[in-house]
């Protein structure tokens, strides 16, 4: 038997799925996040699935990570003092930024414009230049650079940045600039924007690396650390960490590319979201993940994420590729409250997050929480995480009652219904961006909803959006970790080249896009994957000559060769068409091409469930139980979802527990049991109903 292990850790949980590679069979764990140490809850959590499972840790071939300690240093404004090396005159490339002020009408009035992530006491200028064209304008002043590292040094930095203009043509004064740094600062953690972010645009180039500068120390640290306690305890296995694109690297090279982790945990979701919907048979679909601290929302197309060139966390906005996930700060934690000024029920963004989390925890709390209104509403049961968290329902009434009296609200159920109305309708402003407002009707998408939170919310955000099914994957609190546990391994190779189409060839586009393929695969040859195994997919930046962005266009692979230009124009017309309803007749030009090499996804058994046709009545629960809905008490069955069988259709009002997750189905709906596992809820006149 072998094993591999995924392992999610969020804000609030970390989340742990053991798969038995030959049988399919998984087991889940879930225990409280340690922020002040993640690989302590890692070590905890595992140890914990592997003995509920029976497994010895050093059965376990593979760990499959994903992580948010690049998020955090990034959130929490607690990454490594970086200097700068940049050309001579562009000592202000951070400063000067990009004129977008985020906001509606008069926000530059009261925008805090955020601080630079290298100050600019700790940015230095040294003589050299290149052209666009990649030959060198001023030779590289050796005695120069090397005054400015030791200006920096003596000024404490703990990472150092190189950024050059038009480095992306010809990195050959970055390279010999680490040569030297490493001479001048020894033991410092290096990035090279050459090697971060080979693309035009100084200022997004330098951003970027200056960001993986931050974070590289943290990250490099955790991954070392995780390793050694994986090592210490047993575990003989290889540790791969997921990126934002949702594809696996190996350890290593996650630690000396930090910047393209930002997104990590949030990719692990999406990709198991795509695994589980397409045992359940469908393809298209909006994906929301509800945790403890916030919600992250991804459209999927065709069972391929869309992805973006650029990557998102808080005031930070990076070019790196990612899974297009928006996130709101509405999960189970979330505070709510109500401002003096205004009076008005607010929820959100600020959390209770683990610690000490909602007050139905008991763990000290005291304000009022998402996952207290759903307490008072009945949605919940009284334990979380297999018994690990037994809640205190009446720790979480004189939490919600609170608000009830400062909103002059009747009870605490009314004011509980209005905090679950709301944190519904941030998410639901969360899907609109990533459907609507892309030019996609999210009635032509199922939406699947996860992690712990998630499906206590789905059957309300399916009304709001109108996509039907609502899909509830099983074990829906660990899916990020199913997700991890499911994806393959990955690597891509950029490369800037701004050519006109009348200034290059079928088969110089194509010869180039093969040789970013092979550069996109050493990476993966060199963990041990076959070269026979490996999957490689195109892709190119292309705009109208005269336009100031571009638009991404897939290339496949069978049209490399002859023609490959004018596919290209066609696809990137209609997607042109899609997005702004109009075409120009200006030339088409390619920005920056790349190619993507991907291992063999994971063999893994389907699981299917015993049929056991409409019935449900085996997994329901004897105990009466009652639910707040509509403005008034409902009488509800609680179901065991362990006991439920393929066929099975639960009519609303009804509770499905689990270990890890609770799914409400509201009046008027019913859920069916999908032979996968999944449940699928609709509308009550879309769904056969078993008789009374």
């Amino acid at each position: 038997m072998t094993y591999r292990l995924g392992v999610d850790v969020g804000g609030t949980f970390t989340d742990i799925l053991l798969i038995n590679e030959d049988t399919g069979e998984t087991y889940r764990g879930k225990t409280s996040s340690t922020p002040q140490d993640q690989s302590v809850g890692v070590l905890r959590g595992i140890e914990q699935v592997c003995r509920a499972a029976g497994v010895s840790l050093a059965e376990v071939e593979e760990v499959l990570h994903g992580t948010t300690v690049a998020t955090n240093a990034i959130l929490e404004k607690k990454g490594a003092r970086v200097g700068l090396v940049t050309t001579r005159g562009f000592r202000q490339v951070l400063q000067i930024a990009r004129s977008f002020v985020p906001g509606g009408l008069a926000g530059w009035i009261i925008w805090p414009k955020p601080e630079p992530l290298a100050a600019l006491e700790d940015t230095v200028e040294v003589t050299e230049r290149m052209a666009a064209d990649g030959s060198v304008v001023t030779e590289l002043d050796e005695d120069d650079v090397r005054a400015q590292l030791r200006t920096l040094k003596d000024q404490g930095v703990e990472a150092l940045s190189i950024s050059f203009i038009n480095a992306y043509a010809n990195d050959a004064h970055e390279r010999r600039v680490e040569e030297i740094a490493a001479e001048e600062l020894p033991g410092l953690p290096i990035s090279r924007s050459s090697a971060v972010l080979p693309e035009l645009r100084e200022y997004e180039r330098t951003l970027t690396t200056v960001a993986n500068a931050y974070v590289q120390g943290q990250v490099s640290r955790y991954v070392n650390n995780l390793q050694s306690q994986l090592g210490s305890s047993g575990l003989d296995s290889t540790l791969s960490i997921l990126r934002s694109d949702g594809g696996l690297v190996s350890a290593q090279v996650a630690a000396e590319n930090p910047v393209s982790l930002l997104l990590s945990g949030p990719a692990g979701g999406v990709t198991g979201a795509v695994w589980v919907a397409e045992q359940a048979g469908f393809s298209d679909l909006l994906t929301f993940d509800m945790g403890g601290t916030s919600t992250d929302v991804a459209l999927v197309q065709g069972l391929s994420p869309r992805v973006g060139r650029e990557t998102t966390v808080g005031d930070l906005t990076v070019r790196a590729t990612s899974v297009d996930v928006r996130t709101v700060g509405a999960g189970g934690g979330s505070i709510a409250h109500v401002p003096p000024l205004t009076q008005a029920l607010r929820v959100g963004p600020q959390s209770a997050g683990a610690v000490p989390g909602p007050a139905a925890y008991g763990a000290g709390g005291a304000e009022p929480t998402v996952t207290d209104a759903d307490v008072v509403l009945g949605y919940l049961p009284t334990q979380l995480a297999g018994g690990e968290i037994t809640l205190d329902e009446e720790a979480a009434r004189a939490a919600v009652q609170t608000i009830a009296d400062a909103t002059g609200l009747p009870s605490a159920e009314a004011a509980a219904a209005g905090i679950y109305d709301i944190v519904n309708e941030n998410i639901f402003g969360a899907l609109k961006l990533v459907s609507t407002q892309q030019g996609f009707d999210p009635r032509d998408f199922a939406l699947i909803a996860f992690g712990g939170a998630g499906p206590l919310h789905a059957n309300a955000l399916g009304v709001l959006t109108g996509a039907w099914p609502v899909i509830i994957p099983p074990s829906p609190g660990v899916l990020c970790a199913y997700g991890d546990a499911t994806t393959s391994h990955r690597d891509e190779s950029v490369r800037t080249l701004i050519r006109r189409f009348s200034e290059i060839t079928d088969a110089e586009l194509s010869g180039m896009l093969e040789e970013l393929a092979s550069s996109a695969k050493r990476s993966l040859l060199e963990s041990g994957l076959a070269e026979e195994d490996l999957t490689l997919t195109y892709a190119v930046d292309l705009r109208y000559h005269g336009q100031g962005f571009e638009i991404p266009v897939a290339v496949e692979a069978g049209s490399l060769g002859e023609g490959v230009l004018g596919t290209l124009r066609s696809a990137f017309n209609a997607e042109h068409e899609r997005l702004f309803s109009f075409l120009l007749d200006n030339e088409h030009e390619l920005v920056t091409a790349r190619a993507t090499a991907s291992g063999p996804r994971p063999n893994l058994a389907a699981t299917t469930l015993e049929e056991g046709g409409p019935d449900p009545s085996g997994a329901a629960r004897e105990e009466a139980h009652r639910l707040w809905v509509g403005g008034s008490q409902v009488e509800a069955v609680v179901y065991d979802r362990d006991k439920l069988k393929a066929g099975n259709v639960i009519p609303g009002p009804a509770v499905i527990a689990e270990m890890d997750s609770t799914t409400l189905v509201l009046p008027d709906h019913a859920a069916t049991v999908h032979p996968s596992g999944s449940l699928l809820i609709r509308p009550l006149e879309h769904t056969d109903t078993p008789e009374a």
